[in-house]
């Protein structure tokens, strides 16, 4: 594998791109079934041509493999043969003038803002709960203002230091995909509920503000997900309609229908390319119309000409 330049790929992804563990696991995955595909054909990464990938995204058509899985696989080739071709490994990128098949993308699923308001009301313990219950739902308070308020990724919610509140007034330091930092908001209510949990949690000091199970180590996805399962039957909303995806979904979504600004949002969710963005457009169709309705000079010329 190493002769086909696969290692020297993924050290570079590694240490340039600062690609995370599961994106090289899946890149490793992708070559080595392409590699396996060619070689059957007596062909190797070095040897193949256009025609070659070509017939090799078309036996992934045929295997059944959904449209967006192809597009990943395709991207990956595509930065694999163009660092080949960089690195002198081979004269020319085959994969240069391949296309990803048409996806439908999908809108992001989200909550009504009165949902959202009903999820945090259910964190609010009853008088008689046993300490461990109270904490659990001080969790719950604090991850579910935090995610919303801010629209952070799950990864970054749960990977969120201690000293990630001492940022300036009102704002929050993450630390997002690839090592990227940035400056995000964080509301009065969403610091107020992490205060709580870190004075609830002062004897069990931890440098995670979501600690796990162990202090040393913070609170891994499947804990939350099960914190997260519970708060949304005592709302009275169907757990499968809900995730911390679907609470950034909601905070893009909202933001949008009160007014922001779509390069704002970008920045706010810690997308690299505003296209990523551009999914929450589907929010704004609505305000367009009525802003073309309410605004034209020829959307009342009817109207005028009647009266």
């Amino acid at each position: 594998m190493q002769a086909d330049g696969i290692d020297a790929f993924l050290e570079m992804q590694a240490a340039e791109r600062g690609a995370a563990l599961n994106t090289l696991a899946a890149y490793a995955r992708d070559l080595a079934d392409m590699t396996a595909v060619l070689h059957a054909g007596g062909v190797t990464a070095r040897t193949a041509g256009e025609a070659d990938l070509r017939a090799y995204l078309a036996g992934l058509a045929g295997q059944g493999l959904a449209a967006r899985t192809q597009a990943r696989r395709l991207s990956c080739l595509k930065q694999y043969f163009l660092f080949l071709a960089r690195e002198g490994m081979r004269p020319d990128n085959p994969a240069a003038l391949l296309e990803a098949p048409r996806l439908d993308t999908p809108l992001p699923r989200f909550l009504s803002e009165g949902e959202v308001e009903a999820l945090l009301a259910a964190c609010t313990p009853e008088a008689d709960a046993t300490p461990a219950r109270q904490r659990r739902l001080l969790v719950a308070r604090a991850a579910l203002e935090m995610l919303y308020a801010s629209g952070l990724r799950i990864s970054e919610l749960l990977a969120l230091p201690r000293r990630a509140l001492d940022a300036a007034p009102g704002m929050m330091l993450v630390r997002g995909k690839g090592g990227r930092e940035r400056m995000v908001p964080m509301s009065a209510r969403a610091r107020e509920a992490a205060r709580a949990l870190m004075e609830a949690d002062a004897a069990r000091w931890s440098p995670f503000l979501f600690p796990g199970r162990g202090v040393t180590r913070p609170m891994t996805r499947q804990g939350f997900d099960r914190i997260l399962h519970d708060v949304a039957l005592r709302a009275g909303l169907d757990p499968a309609r809900l995730s911390p995806h679907v609470l950034r979904h909601s905070f893009a979504t909202h933001l949008l229908a009160h007014g922001a600004d779509l390069r704002a949002l970008q920045v706010l969710l810690g997308h690299a390319d505003i296209a990523t963005t551009q999914i929450y457009t589907h929010v704004m169709l609505d305000r367009l119309r009525e802003a073309v309705a309410d605004h034209h000079p020829l959307s009342h010329a009817g109207e005028r000409e009647v009266g």
